[in-house]
């Protein structure tokens, strides 16, 4: 059946509706999109798919609102948002439509829900406060960036909000899209990671062919072994730690203390190796001016923090 119509609520505008039109927008790029509330437009018809409006949530006579009682839930029985059912019944054309390998569909589809889709649908639903992001963030979420883009209260020009609504679809299209890209490009990058851990086998210094993000694949592959990163960077290499977790700047081994802070004559004379140009003071990045270079740098890391615990293994020992 040809999508003719694509049909939400006239006035005012949420997130839940707007991001909705993302979804549907670029899936039936040929279709109207009326905001109305008229009886005719939100009744169930041929050629068209409600949202957010409507009373009804009936995924095969493509009507998804959620404002009627009982309201749709999800299987853990939180509730869905117009976003969240549109979401469940189109993302995964709409990542499709994004070229999203097909073997990367059910992995980006549920982790886009879980971070992304259930947000919104809980703000919408008042099932939790934006203020639970903190009194400094609470303005700063998605839903009230979003939210922002309405027509003032007293702009009664007549077509205003429809205008605003027009001209916030693409800004929230850009969110949307940029977060899909980093989840499909996370996968390409594990896949590239997984190989490079084979080909490193159990050395502790792994070798990418260029900056990607690569905790993820390491901690799939179960690379316990594994203490420092390599990989060009420009006309430069760079070595780097590698974090214990997502919420923390803790790592498997820090670079030298010795190297934190200095560039170009200072780290050379502090390291010993020719090209090295630059510690960060954090000591979780250097980088040196080729891949011999930056080689050599990442053995003295891993001797100093195999020394490292050593010593505290003995100190760890009861004596006697």
């Amino acid at each position: 059946m040809t999508i003719t119509h694509l049909v939400t609520h006239s006035g005012g505008f949420h997130a839940d509706e707007l991001l909705s039109s993302v979804i549907l927008t670029r899936l039936f790029p040929e279709a109207e999109l009326v905001r109305s509330r008229d009886k005719a437009w939100i009744t169930p018809g041929e050629g068209r798919i409600i949202y957010d409006v409507g009373g009804q949530y009936d995924a095969e006579a493509r009507i998804f609102d959620h404002h009627q009682k009982p309201n749709p839930l999800r299987e853990d029985g939180q509730p869905y948002s117009s976003f969240g059912l549109i979401w469940a019944q189109y993302g995964r054309d709409y990542l499709r439509a994004l070229d999203v390998p097909e073997h990367d569909i059910e992995k980006i589809h549920a982790s886009f829900d879980r971070g992304f889709v259930l947000p919104v649908d809980l703000l919408d639903n008042g099932a939790v406060d934006a203020s639970a992001a903190g009194p400094l963030f609470s303005g700063l979420t998605l839903p009230a960036l979003l939210e922002s883009l309405k027509p003032a209260f007293d702009d009664r020009e007549e077509g205003a909000d429809d205008r605003a609504f027009a001209a916030a679809v693409p800004v929230a299209r850009a969110f949307v899209e940029a977060r899909i890209r980093r989840s499909a490009a996370k996968y390409r990058a594990e896949a590239m990671v997984l190989a490079a851990i084979e080909a490193a086998g159990e050395g502790r210094i792994l070798e990418l062919p260029m900056g990607m993000p690569f905790r993820a694949g390491i901690e799939a592959a179960g690379a316990d072994h594994l203490l420092f990163v390599v990989h060009p960077r420009g006309a430069d290499w760079a070595l780097t730690t590698i974090r214990t977790g997502d919420d923390t700047f803790a790592t498997r081994a820090d670079l030298p203390a010795g190297w934190a802070g200095l560039t170009d004559a200072a780290l050379e004379a502090a390291s010993g190796v020719a090209g090295a140009k630059f510690c960060h003071n954090g000591r979780f990045i250097a980088v040196a001016s080729s891949r011999e270079a930056i080689m050599a740098m990442a053995e003295l890391a891993v001797a100093e923090a195999s020394r490292s615990d050593a010593a505290q293994s003995a100190a760890s020992r009861p004596a006697g």
